[in-house]
C-alpha cells in the first residue's frame, strides 16, 4: 500500500474515532444535564386544565428541591435505597406545580399543584378548597373554552389565590362531583398534598395518589417550550404547521 493510501486511511480513521468521541460527550453532557438540572416532560393527561394541555412539553428543574434517588432517571441512583432523603434539599414552595413519582409505584410519574404543607388540615366543601379552616379566596374568570367533538364546550373557570398570595386558575367541569366534597386530610410531616387545577378530573391526593412524599419529589414545572394539539408527536416535523399551539410556546408555567 502506497503511503497516499496508507495516510487517507488514517486520516480516514482517525475522522471515525472524532466523530465517536464527539458523540459520547455529547450523550454524557446530555446525560448530566437531564440528571441534575432540567428533564424534559409532556402532559399525558387533562389533570391540570386549563393551566397544562395534553401536548404540552415542559422542562421540569431537577435541582429546584435538591435531588433525592428518584432524581436520577429509573431511580438509578448508584447506592440503591441506601440513599433516603435529599442531598441539598430545599422546601417546595406551596403552589409549585411538581413533577413527582407516585408514591404506590415509583415507575410512573404524576404532575400536581402543590396545595398542602406538612401539618395542614386540607378539605374541599362544596368545590371550595379550605386550608387550616380557611376557605381559599377564588373569582370568577372568562370560561374555560374547549373543543369536543368539534362543538364549543364551556367550563367554568376561576382564579383561586393561596394564602401566600400565589394566583392560578381551576376549572369546576361538575358541581355535584365527588371530589367537591371530601374529608378533612392532615398532612403529615414530611409530606405534602397535590391537587390539580381541573378539580373535578384529577387523580391526585384526595384519592389513589395520597400523600406524596418530600423524597418523591422530581423537580418543579418551570418552562412550556413546545405545545401540539395532539395530533403530531415532537419528532414528527412535517405535521408542526398545523398542529402546533403556537401560543403556548415558551411561556412559563404558573
Amino acid at each position: 500500500m502506497s503511503d497516499t493510501k496508507m495516510a487517507a486511511k488514517q486520516k480516514e480513521g482517525e475522522s471515525w474515532g472524532e466523530l465517536a468521541k464527539t458523540v459520547i460527550y455529547a450523550g454524557l453532557i446530555a446525560i448530566v444535564i437531564r440528571t441534575f438540572l432540567f428533564q424534559p416532560f409532556n402532559i399525558p393527561s387533562a389533570s391540570m386544565e386549563a393551566t397544562l394541555l395534553v401536548g404540552d412539553y415542559l422542562f421540569v428543574e431537577k435541582y429546584a428541591y435538591g435531588y433525592s434517588r428518584y432524581t436520577f432517571p429509573f431511580g438509578g441512583w448508584p447506592l440503591g435505597d441506601k440513599m433516603e432523603g435529599r442531598f441539598m434539599g430545599r422546601e417546595p414552595t406551596r403552589g409549585d406545580v411538581i413533577v413527582f413519582k407516585f408514591p404506590q409505584d415509583n415507575s410512573t410519574d404524576f404532575i400536581k399543584r402543590l396545595v398542602g404543607m406538612p401539618g395542614d388540615k386540607i378539605q374541599m366543601i362544596n368545590s371550595r378548597l379550605y386550608i387550616n379552616d380557611r376557605i381559599v379566596p377564588r373569582k370568577r374568570v372568562d370560561d374555560y373554552v374547549e373543543m369536543v367533538d368539534g362543538r364549543e364546550n364551556r367550563v367554568p373557570q376561576y382564579e383561586e389565590m393561596l394564602p401566600e398570595g400565589k394566583t392560578y386558575l381551576t376549572l369546576d367541569r361538575d358541581p355535584d362531583s365527588p371530589l367537591d366534597n371530601t374529608p378533612a386530610f392532615r398532612v403529615p410531616a414530611g409530606h405534602y398534598f397535590m391537587m390539580g387545577d381541573n378539580r373535578d378530573n384529577s387523580d391526585d391526593s384526595r384519592q389513589a395518589v395520597g400523600y406524596v412524599p418530600y423524597e418523591n419529589l422530581e423537580g418543579k414545572a418551570m418552562i412550556r417550550f413546545f405545545s401540539t394539539d395532539g395530533s403530531a408527536r415532537l419528532w414528527e416535523v412535517w405535521k408542526w404547521p398545523f398542529s402546533v399551539r403556537y401560543s403556548r410556546l415558551l411561556r412559563w408555567v404558573n
